[in-house]
Formats: structure tokens, C-alpha cells, sequence
């Protein structure tokens, strides 16, 4: 059995899915580990090509000998309940002014697809958290 490698530095950061660049933030988080920027770049733009202009969150394992790996995870709940409302922004008075509104079979579509990754044991759990992120963004939850 292969010894398992222990990462030098772990990073989390959020990249834009096939258009990631070496302006910062990922530039300078990744030299300052010594990670090939260039290589990093292109990996992730190739892995992410499907998902054009979505954010994605990335965490980039570092080791001593400057190699790296990375596992992308799916794109953070407001972004999904947002884009599930259509608009573009939450609104700036969040309970007071309404910026959209989802249906709750949405929620559950969401819910499902982030389940692995929030901090939750049963779906309904984690459609409570998916409501409350559409709650704070403004986005009111119908039947």
C-alpha cells in the first residue's frame, strides 16, 4: 500500500468556473505556497469548463515538493437560490423588501444537490438551511 502524502498547507478559495486567472485572489495565495500558478490555472479551467461563470469554491491541497492537488465543491447555496429566483442580487433590506421568490420543490432541488456539503442528516434539514439562506438574501420561499 502506497504511503499516503500529508499536505503541506490546505486552501480554501472561490474561483470562477473555466475562467480562473492569476489576479488575485488566486495568484498571490498560490505563490505563496510555491503552486505553479500557470499549471493550477489550467487544470482548474479544464476541470470547470461545463460550469462557465459559476463560482466555485476549491480547496487546493499543497505538498512539500510545490505539487498540489484540488477537489472543486458545488457552488455556494446563495448563489443557487439566487440564480433559482433569477435575479441578480439579494436585496439590501433582506425581510422588509422582497428580492424574488422560489418555489419550495427549488429548495429541495437545491437541498439535494448541496447535501453532501452542508451540515445536515436528513434533507428536511438541510431545506431548513437552504430556506434560511433564501430568507437572508431576501428571496421568499412559496408553496
Amino acid at each position: 500500500m502506497a504511503k499516503k502524502r500529508k499536505p503541506e498547507a490546505t486552501l480554501k478559495l472561490m474561483a470562477v468556473g473555466g475562467q480562473a486567472n492569476p489576479a488575485p485572489p488566486l495568484g498571490p495565495a498560490l505563490s505563496q505556497h510555491r503552486v505553479n500558478i500557470g499549471q493550477f490555472i489550467g487544470q482548474f479551467n479544464e476541470k470547470t469548463r461545463d460550469q462557465m461563470g459559476v463560482p466555485l469554491p476549491v480547496v487546493v491541497r499543497v505538498y512539500r515538493d510545490g505539487s498540489f492537488d484540488f477537489d472543486v465543491k458545488n457552488p455556494p447555496v446563495s448563489y443557487l437560490v439566487k440564480r433559482a429566483a433569477e435575479v441578480a442580487k439579494g436585496s439590501a433590506l433582506a425581510g422588509r423588501e422582497p428580492a424574488g421568490s422560489i418555489k419550495r420543490e427549488q429548495v429541495r432541488q437545491i437541498a439535494t444537490q448541496k447535501m453532501e456539503e452542508l451540515n445536515a442528516r436528513t434533507l428536511e434539514a438541510a431545506m431548513r438551511i437552504v430556506e434560511g439562506t433564501a430568507r437572508s438574501c431576501g428571496i421568499v420561499v412559496t408553496d
